[in-house]
């Protein structure tokens, strides 16, 4: 395809977003359409699709207009690209004298707009971000970086990024978390390299990383991941264990565990999983409990960036009075002098320092040991992280 080709599949695709649809369904459904669009094809597209939403409430204003083709043009506009708009082939018909009169005359845009602030959620990010609201706003328009876990039950991180050269995947070591790698270059061969089936590297955001290391899991401990999901930090977990103990996996929609058997496999560890109803019968009495609590995602706008235009005070307030159920029920197999620990990859102190202070409130017998609040750029994806530890037993 050609590069207006590309701008074109994504104008017809990012109007479809904008009208409700979600962005991977459209663009997966975009791909099974056009067969003959290939691997690099279908990946550039996507990456303008994405740019234009994290970057939407901008680029509509720089074109006047939020459409598709009104984030393309801006967007083309701001990277010297307009001549893309040629009108040949398949390649979208050149501006008209009214979108370059737009585009030329569009004010300067405040803070928010100049930001891709959300409009809902101005007021609680600034009240939440304090002086890091601008940087971690203006991070939140750039596309994330690609980070990897090396596995270190079967490779030192030295060993793996030399067997991810092998297969011209470049990569460096992150100082902040000692088996983080990120990838330079050769991103699109990851997945097919040995040292990704083999399970040496899982991909990981070092935020996430970093989260999952607060929590603290050692050897012989008996510990439960309550939200796994894809497990992610489950594995994880069962790394900083060594292999040793008694790792247990659970998850509200069980579904979303399905992968999380083959990925262990490949990383070669042990985890139980366990359906609701399983985790209520065997009631385990657990060392550490991982409540990796759903939440905004707004830690993750770079990677989902959709979601930041759809989320509301509604929506917010819902996900709040889920996590403080989530808590309750995960403290109930916490053993007296074990540990919990809250996470979510939010900004808001809403969903965050607040759910702790409520859940003290619930539960006296529980105690803040520390916590962390990770926030892009430096730190990765933007991950709040509470460890908790629950009162010892009486002696008779």
């Amino acid at each position: 395809m050609t590069p207006g080709g590309r701008i074109a599949a994504a104008i017809e695709i990012l109007d479809a977003v904008l009208a409700g649809a979600r962005a991977d369904r459209t663009l997966a459904g975009w791909g099974r359409a056009h067969r003959f669009a290939g691997s690099k094809d279908r990946a550039a597209i996507a990456d303008l699709v994405y740019a234009g939403l994290r970057r939407r409430r901008s680029l509509a204003h720089e074109a006047g207009a939020e459409t598709g083709r009104g984030l393309m043009l801006a967007l083309a506009a701001a990277e010297g690209r307009l001549a893309e708009f040629s009108g040949e082939g398949h390649a979208p018909p050149p501006p008209t004298a009214a979108e370059r009169a737009a585009l030329a005359r569009a004010e300067p845009p405040d803070e928010d707009v100049a930001l891709d602030v959300p409009p809902a959620l101005a007021d609680a990010l600034r009240r939440s971000l304090g002086n890091r609201f601008a940087p971690v706003m203006a991070a939140m328009r750039e596309r994330a970086p690609l980070d990897l876990r090396v596995n270190l039950m079967r490779i030192t991180r030295a060993a793996a990024g030399r067997a991810l050269a092998e297969e011209g995947i470049e990569t460096l070591p992150l100082e902040a978390e000692p088996a983080a790698l990120r990838v330079t270059e050769g991103a699109g061969r990851l997945r097919n390299s040995a040292a990704y089936r083999s399970g040496l590297v899982e991909i990981q955001d070092i935020g996430s990383q970093r989260a999952a290391r607060l929590a603290e899991a050692q050897p012989g401990e008996t510990v439960l991941d309550f939200c796994a999901g894809g497990g992610g930090k489950t594995l994880a977990l069962a790394m900083h264990m060594q292999g040793q103990g008694r790792l247990i996996a659970h998850d509200a929609n069980p579904a979303r565990m399905d992968q999380l058997a083959i990925r262990a496999v490949r990383a070669g560890v042990r985890v139980e999983r366990m359906t609701p109803a399983q985790l209520r019968a065997a009631s385990p009495v657990c060392d550490l409990v991982v409540a990796d609590l759903p939440c905004s995602g707004s830690g993750t706008w770079r990677r989902d960036p959709e979601s930041k235009w759809r989320l509301d005070a509604s929506a917010l307030a819902s996900l709040t009075g889920l996590q403080d159920r989530i808590l309750d029920e995960a403290a109930g197999f916490v053993r007296p002098g074990g540990r919990l620990c809250a996470i979510t990859c939010s900004l808001l102190d809403t969903e965050n320092e607040h759910r702790i202070a409520a859940f003290l409130r619930r539960r006296p017998d529980f105690a803040t040991i520390r916590s962390q609040q990770l926030t892009p750029p430096s730190d990765g994806d933007g991950f709040f992280t509470c460890l908790l530890q629950r009162a010892a037993a009486a002696k008779g």
